[in-house]
Order: structure tokens, then sequence, then C-alpha cells
């Protein structure tokens, strides 16, 4: 099963002690991906007005925090996921939020 592990902060800490948890569990095969994110203010919001795009200044909120990080992982079951999320570096003082995900795309069916 895969899960979503999302990061919040305002800005990305603990990067060395995360590179090697990434390569950790990259050599498992539990972790497929693990990405950081641009500057908040880089973020943009895309619409669609008449069929063509509106592009605007983002975040969607305002807010303090903004996810940071987020890291995609294939697991046996939630109990695992939460084992990992639980073992980043920043998790005894950041909590990461662990979504189940439903499906996968087109693109994982090929």
């Amino acid at each position: 099963m895969k899960y979503l592990v999302a990061v919040y902060g305002n800005a990305c800490e603990a990067w060395r002690r995360e590179t090697a948890w990434s390569r950790r569990y990259f050599e498992t095969g539990e972790l497929l991906g693990a990405y950081d994110l641009a500057d908040p203010v880089t973020a943009r919001l895309v619409r669609r007005e008449n069929g063509a795009p509106v592009v605007t200044d983002g975040p969607y909120l305002e807010a303090r925090e903004h996810l940071v990080t987020f890291y995609l992982l294939d697991c046996e079951n939630e109990e695992r996921a939460h084992e990992i999320a639980a073992d980043l570096p920043r998790a005894d003082t950041v909590p990461a939020e662990v979504w189940p995900i439903l499906h996968g795309s087109a693109a994982d069916l090929v």
C-alpha cells in the first residue's frame, strides 16, 4: 500500500540527517520518492476560466507554516508507514501527516 508522508514547517531543517534517512528507506524499497518544495512565494494557483488557464500567486492559504517536504512510501501496512514516519530525524519536534493513497494514476497501470 502506498502512503504520502507530509512534513510542514517554515524551512527545511535537518537536511543532512534526512538524506541519510532517505537513503536507508530507498535501500529497503519502501521509499519511492522524497521531495523538498520551493519557497511558498513561488507557488501558483491555477484555475480554468472559459476553458483557459488563469494563474495567480499562491499558496492558497495564508499560514506561517507550509508543506515543505513530502515522501512517497510503499509499505506492507499502515503500521509500517507510521514506524517510518516516526523515524524521521525531526519527528521529535515536527509531526508528519501520513495519508493512505487510495489509488494510483493511469501511469501506474502501464
